[in-house]
This record gives C-alpha cells, structure tokens and sequence, in this order.
C-alpha cells in the first residue's frame, strides 16, 4: 500500500494523519511529494492533491467546496482521516479496548485534540501561543538547519503518536469511569447517595449521566484508609454544591467533628462545606445521610 501527503513545511493536521494512518494500517509505503503521477498512482491521499473523495481514498481539504463537519466547521486532514480511520487506530492506541467503549474513546478525541487542529488549521479559531500545531509545526527545519523536511516530519510523527496514544488511553479511562459510576446509580439504595468503591473520576458522568438527583458522592481515598463524603456542584467545574455540609461541622477535625456530627471516626469538614471524611464508608455514608436530613429540615423551616 501507498500512502502520500505533502512534502515540504508541515503541519499538525498531515503529522497527525500520518500517526493515525500509521496506528490503523499498519506498515504501508509513505511518500511525501508533491508529484502529481506519484500522488495519482497512490493508494490513500491525505493533504495533497486537490481532490476530496472518500470512496477513492481522497482526502484532500484545500478547495473552495471543502468537506465540513455537521455543524458546518471545515475539516482539516487528521479530521477527515480520524473520521474513517480513528477507530482503527485506537486498536492500537488502547490495546484491549473493549467494542462498548469505541465510540466514547474516539468521540472524545474527535471532540478535542481533532477538532481543535482542524479548526486552527482553518483559520476557524486564533492557535496561540503553546497551541498543539504551533508545537508541531516547530519541529519543521530551520532556515540553518541541515536536518531534511522528512527527517523532521518522522520526529514530529512520534510526538503526534504519543498524543494521541495517552488522550486516548485517559478518554478510556474516563468512558470505564462514567460506566463504573453509572452502574453504581442504578444499584444505589438512594438515589441522593452516589456509593463508589474506588476513587475515581465522576463527575463527568454525573452531568452527561443526567444524575439530576444526586447530592453527595462517597468514595475511599488511594489507600482506603479514609472515606470522602464530597458535595456535588450545581455544574461542572463549579466550586459551588448542590447540598452543603451543616455549618456546625466545618472546619472541625477528628474528635470535635466526630462529635459534631454523631460518628465514631471523624476525620474532617472542609471549611467551606464541601467535603468532609470518616475512618469508615458506613460513617461516611452517614455523613451524607444527615446533611440531606438537615438540609431538608432547613428548608422546611
């Protein structure tokens, strides 16, 4: 198999092409060129050659009537090769990972790193400073450089790879999370009380979850030597809570919280009320239990 991009300066779009083609297929024969007999005789071309014909294998993005996405932003070539070739890659990318969880891992990172370098491939969005394909395109040969174009394009191709192979690994990572949280939803005895065996993600799950009804989440510190009790926020990434711990408890710690709040094995109450912990889950459980208690209580009054 042939495959053929562009030679010369490049860019983040045909760097992460290449990397996910490289995933997806396997070993093929890749050319960078601008000959237009090499690119016509070549299996797959991405970033080059004036045309945009999937079913010929054509992903070229440079011409007026160029391919867009859904909701009309213009695709660059890693969004029109993720797009058919991504979730052949992530094969590679995340070995093992399970057919349930391919959609969400290859949603994720369309909805992230793809879709930013096709918008600022575009003109869509300003790359500033630090921007994944400022990063990338400074791996192209300086003016004094002796470095060739397709030595430095091969650099920048492992960098990309390594990108996308630890995004997508975190974005399995998260879709395991959200499925874990979820189940434990289905199964909670109250549907306020998010139990969780392991400390992980959750928050992403309680919102694209549509866990409306949820107040407090519990979950064991890395060692599970302690129990959280954690407030949840009215949206995510808010400091905000949905149910604040009691006032009389925050800031106490061990024994005047333990005594404050009713358990035996008080660790802490945040100052601000929005996260306390106990020894136990049982009495973290409790925690939450009573805060609900209180709140409503309050509320009645």
């Amino acid at each position: 198999m042939k495959v053929v991009t562009h030679s010369g300066t490049f860019h983040a779009d045909d760097v992460f092409a290449s990397a996910v083609l490289r995933a997806a297929l396997g070993d093929f024969e890749f050319i960078r060129t601008r000959d237009t007999a090499l690119i016509a005789s070549a299996d797959i071309v991405f970033d080059v050659g004036g045309v945009y014909d999937p079913a010929r294998k054509r992903y070229d993005h440079h011409m007026r009537d160029l391919p867009r996405r859904e909701d009309g932003t213009p695709y660059s070539s890693v969004g029109l090769i993720w797009r058919d070739y991504g979730r052949g890659a992530l094969a590679q990318f995340v070995p093992g990972i399970e057919t349930s969880a391919l959609d969400a891992v290859w949603q994720d990172i369309d909805a992230g790193i793809i879709l930013a370098i096709d918008m600022a491939d575009n003109g869509v969005s300003t790359a500033s400073p630090g921007h994944l394909g400022l990063l990338v395109e400074a791996f192209n040969p300086t003016w004094d450089s002796a470095q060739t174009y397709d030595e430095a394009f091969a650099e920048a191709v492992t960098l990309a790879r390594g990108i996308l192979e630890r995004a997508s690994r975190q974005a399995y990572s998260e879709a395991k999370a959200m499925a874990s949280v979820l189940a434990a939803a289905k199964e909670a005895e109250d549907r306020r009380i998010l139990v969780l065996d392991q400390k992980l993600p959750w928050e992403k799950a309680v919102f694209d979850g549509g866990l409306d009804d949820l107040l407090f989440v519990i979950y064991p510190n890395e060692d599970r030597t302690s129990w959280y009790c954690r407030t949840i926020p009215p949206e995510p990434n808010s400091f905000g809570q949905r149910l604040s711990l009691p006032e009389a408890w925050r800031g106490l710690q061990d024994e005047a919280f333990s005594k404050a709040a009713g358990i035996p094995d008080g660790v802490f109450c945040h100052p601000s009320g929005f996260i306390s912990g106990a020894r136990s889950q049982s009495s973290a459980v409790r925690l939450a239990e009573q805060a609900i208690a209180l709140g409503q209580t309050l509320g009645a009054a």
